[in-house]
């Protein structure tokens, strides 16, 4: 099992109006499982998949990942999971425009400790898996949505991370597009044996994967 989360809850603020964004949550996803969690706007799914990401930590409730207890564990040991174990890509691609789509790719890289040599290598194979060799060179503003989306992904993927988050990846990207970007996601779980946890309020856009996660108001409704 990758995850697994008991009674899980998380609250903004503890004044006169809390934000209760995650309520008494049970999940569990297992290795090599692509998961798509669902919800309206303000259903708690991005605070659920930053639980997951060791980005927030859970106000109660146990998050256990690969059988740690994550709030068990210092600042510093949470960047170095996060930066050894899990890939994260965002509704907005934060690229960086002056760099080459190859070199977003190296940049994401660097705090590994990699020689230049292998960095290389590295990113080169990440933009194979993302089908974008052709377009290595050219900047962001060069790119399609969709393209930037996929270097995007290739940044995620270029440390080869057990778990790869995506919150909204296809927000920002037309049906059909959006589609093609919810494939080259599941690809990795399918081909990959990578966890794949895709956040969206795009029910259609994930109907075919094999396990959606239904949030309303901070609860699960299906699982």
């Amino acid at each position: 099992m990758m995850y697994e989360l008991r009674a899980v809850s998380k609250t903004y603020g503890n004044g006169a109006a809390p934000v209760h964004a995650v309520r008494d949550v049970d999940l569990h996803v297992d290795e090599g499982e692509l998961v798509a969690i669902a919800g309206p706007s303000g259903s708690g799914k991005t605070t659920l998949l930053q639980l997951l990401g060791a980005l927030d930590r859970a106000t109660s409730g146990d998050v256990m990942f690969e059988g740690r207890e994550l709030s068990s564990l210092g600042d510093a040991a949470l960047t170095q999971l996060r930066l050894e174990t899990m890939g994260f890509v965002f509704q907005q691609f934060n690229l960086i425009p002056t760099l080459t789509a190859a070199q977003n790719v190296e940049a994401a890289l660097a705090p590994v400790g990699l020689d230049v040599d292998e960095r290389r290598r590295r990113t080169a194979a990440a933009l194979q898996s993302v089908g974008l060799t052709h377009r290595s060179d050219h900047l962001p503003s060069q790119l399609s949505g969709g393209e930037q989306q996929r270097v995007a992904i290739g940044r995620a993927v270029a440390n080869s991370p057990r778990v790869l988050l995506a919150d909204e990846p296809t927000g920002n990207l037309d049906s059909e597009t959006g589609r093609e970007i919810v494939e080259l996601l599941a690809s990795f779980a399918h081909e990959g044996a990578q966890t794949v946890v895709i956040v969206t309020h795009d029910l259609e856009l994930v109907s075919r994967a094999p396990r959606i996660v239904r949030m309303h108001d901070g609860r699960i409704n299906g699982n």
